[in-house]
């Protein structure tokens, strides 16, 4: 087997550092309050469009639950009343989640709708509608928590702006409606309750001061209110609208499921593929290699240079399978592997291929990883190399190994990216080798990525996850 080239190629990210010159006041974040009036114009919107959309919600879905309820012995038409009730509520609810997001505030878990085990059929369906808690926390928020809230939230939001415009100009339109001046003046009480003088003081010149003033403070004050309230509406669409905690442990519960599944039908699948590497080759050899033996034994009186040949054939059919049973080891966890880690197994690997192939090194200095995450991520390579040089028919192959951060919880990722210039259309076929290897990789925790079109390239993306923090000395 002609061997192919190599290239080994080390990436290291720099980082540049701080300038002493910077002005770190210009590029800091605004305060408090301007962040607040930031969000003014979305939150005052999402008030003051709640009683609309509250209205409609409370019109809609308590006639369709009330002729559920009321026609429910009908079966028939109370059931189907009752789930359209159960489907507008969810449709409604899903609305207010999203105004919640358009108003700038931080999204919300939407639920698990399918549960995990949901049986088949129109029974199972009903079942499942009746059944989920979500639907009827939607339709109680809908009808009655929602339409209260958002009426109480729109009057205040609604007092509030019209108030505190109305103050601030009332020095132009209180001129023009008539007063009489024996009438009411608030700067009159006003100076009544702190005891002032009142003698000869003009009161409707006072009144548009007060109410200036009172202006002001109710538009300065407007951000915190309008904030207010929208965090309300956000507390309660958390708790009434969003995924509960069990929720998310049954997925994880059926995504363990899953995985051992997985991993037990990889398991499965790598055993009966040893077990046919081994009968084909290995196994056929060896017998080989006892008929000669036995032959030889029967010639060495009668034959001494026939029994020399067949002698001579049997160790060539030694050789031949101990040189498959390295090839079949190798494919587990050759000892470079184990000796030197997953860079240099691939190195190894990639000077085996009948194609040139190059791995480039994208792994932090000083990284340890964990046996078993470089043995898969090993086994993982070398298929997808020996794969692009068997079927796709390819004149080039790189293998890039690097750790990514999963998300914003920094989880760390050990990615294995093959790519090769064949001629693509490589697909996942159950009980063939890609297949496997995302079978192996499920069984893990980890994903496989294929991409490949007709014509190539093809590209094989792997992604396991670690178990131990990636350390360095």
């Amino acid at each position: 087997m002609a061997a192919g080239k190599t290239e080994v190629m080390t990436t290291t990210a720099l980082r540049p550092a701080p300038s002493a010159n910077l002005d770190s006041v210009s590029d800091s974040p605004p305060g408090l309050y301007p962040r607040l009036w930031q969000l003014v114009p979305r939150e005052l919107g999402f008030l003051l469009l709640g009683v609309p959309t509250a209205v409609v919600g409370f019109a809609v879905t308590i006639p369709l639950f009330a002729l559920g309820i009321g026609t429910l012995i009908t079966f028939f038409i109370g059931l189907v009343s009752l789930i359209a009730a159960l489907y507008v509520s969810r449709w409604f609810g899903t609305v207010e989640l999203v105004r919640l997001e358009w108003a700038g505030r931080p999204a919300i878990v939407r639920p698990e709708w399918r549960p995990v085990r949901a049986a088949p059929g129109f029974l199972g369906w009903v079942k499942r509608m009746l059944g989920n808690g979500h639907y009827w926390l939607y339709l109680l928020h809908t009808t009655i928590v929602n339409f209260v809230v958002s009426l109480v939230t729109w009057v205040v939001a609604l007092v509030w702006v019209v108030v505190g415009l109305g103050g601030i100009s009332y020095w132009f339109w209180g001129r023009f409606p008539a007063n009489d001046t024996d009438g009411w003046y608030l700067s009159r009480s006003i100076f009544w309750f702190f005891g002032i003088p009142s003698d000869g003081v003009d009161f409707e010149a006072w009144d548009s001061v007060c109410y200036f003033i009172a202006g002001i403070i109710l538009l300065a004050t407007l951000p915190f209110i309008t904030h207010a309230l929208t965090l309300v509406h956000q507390g309660i669409a958390a708790g009434m609208l969003g995924a509960f905690r069990s929720d998310a442990l049954k997925h994880e519960v059926a995504s363990l499921n899953e995985s051992r599944g997985a991993a037990i039908a990889a398991e499965g699948h790598s055993l009966r593929r040893l077990e046919r590497d081994i009968h084909d080759g290995p196994q056929q050899r060896l017998v080989r290699m006892q008929m000669d033996l036995s032959a030889a034994d029967r010639q060495v009186e009668v034959d001494p240079g026939k029994a020399r040949a067949l002698i001579a054939e049997a160790m060539e059919q030694s050789r031949d399978a101990l040189d498959e049973l390295r090839a079949l080891s190798r494919g587990f966890a050759p000892p470079i592997l184990m000796d030197r880690g997953l860079v240099a197994a691939l190195e190894s690997a990639a000077m085996r291929s009948t194609v040139p192939a190059r791995v480039v090194n994208q792994l932090p200095a000083g990284v340890e990883l964990e046996q078993d995450v470089e043995r898969n991520a090993y086994f993982v390579a070398s298929e997808a190399m020996a794969n692009a040089a068997k079927h796709a028919d390819a004149a080039e192959v790189e293998v890039r190994v690097g750790v990514l951060a999963k998300g914003l919880d920094g989880n760390s990722l050990l990615e294995v990216v093959v790519t090769d210039n064949g001629r693509g259309g490589a697909t996942e076929l159950s009980g063939h080798g890609l297949a496997g290897l995302a079978e192996r990789l499920r069984g893990l925790g980890g994903t496989l990525d294929i991409q490949s079109p007709q014509g190539g390239p093809t590209v094989v993306g792997a992604r396991l996850p670690l178990t131990a923090s990636v350390s360095s000395p």
